[in-house]
């Protein structure tokens, strides 16, 4: 695992936490590393906007407002539509068994309670649908606004009840999918996603108060 995994893997468990001040000296220890591929991951994930570098005063997670989310959700919407509309044009009969067989791979790390195993399967399923369709471009933005989000993602797969949907909503979109069913699956990608967006903006009210 890279130094810039490592430091996702912490946003989402909840070690490096919303407006906290990263102690370089103590991360470093943390991974074994030294403070040079330690900055250069800060870096890069700066870049990325999940963590902000304030002068004199050094790096700190990021907050995301409540209007950070909206947009961050309403362009998951407009591209996840679209990558799955390109998606059910091209998928094969084997594409599709790879998808049912990383949904398994989901269901099976939700009774283990390890978040970022939750996490990491959970995005392998999906991106394997927003690959599909071989829009690069398109992918790798999803790819960052899923970062965006990465940390509040974390707590939503704590909750039991959480889990329990996220496995019926595989399942929804899995079979919209085997149907050939744009309309369908854009529709239960559509539902999968409001679910996450009402629980992480409920997460932000609660740290904002």
């Amino acid at each position: 695992m890279s130094v810039t995994e490592q430091i996702r893997a912490d946003l989402l468990s909840g070690h490096l936490q919303s407006g906290q001040k990263i102690v370089q000296e103590s991360l470093a220890a943390r991974y074994g590393i030294s403070r040079i591929p330690l900055r250069e991951a800060l870096t890069r994930l700066q870049a990325e906007g999940l963590v902000v570098h304030e002068p004199n005063r050094g790096y700190f997670v990021a907050q995301l407002r409540a209007s950070d989310m909206q947009e961050v959700y309403r362009l998951r919407e407009l591209l996840e539509a679209e990558a799955i509309r390109e998606a059910v044009r091209h998928l094969s009969d084997a594409d599709l068994d790879r998808i049912e067989q990383l949904a398994g791979e989901v269901d099976a790390t939700m009774d283990t309670g390890d978040v970022s195993a939750i996490a990491q399967a959970n995005r392998a399923f999906h991106f394997a649908v927003f690959t599909a369709g071989g829009m690069l471009r398109l992918t790798r933005i999803l790819h960052t606004l899923w970062d965006a989000t990465q940390a509040y993602r974390g707590l939503y797969f704590l909750d039991p009840d959480n889990r329990r949907h996220i496995i019926a909503e595989h399942a929804a979109l899995i079979r919209a999918l085997r149907r050939r069913d744009a309309g369908a699956a854009v529709a239960a990608q559509a539902a999968h996603r409001d679910r996450s967006l009402a629980q992480v903006r409920s997460q932000l009210t609660v740290a904002a108060g």
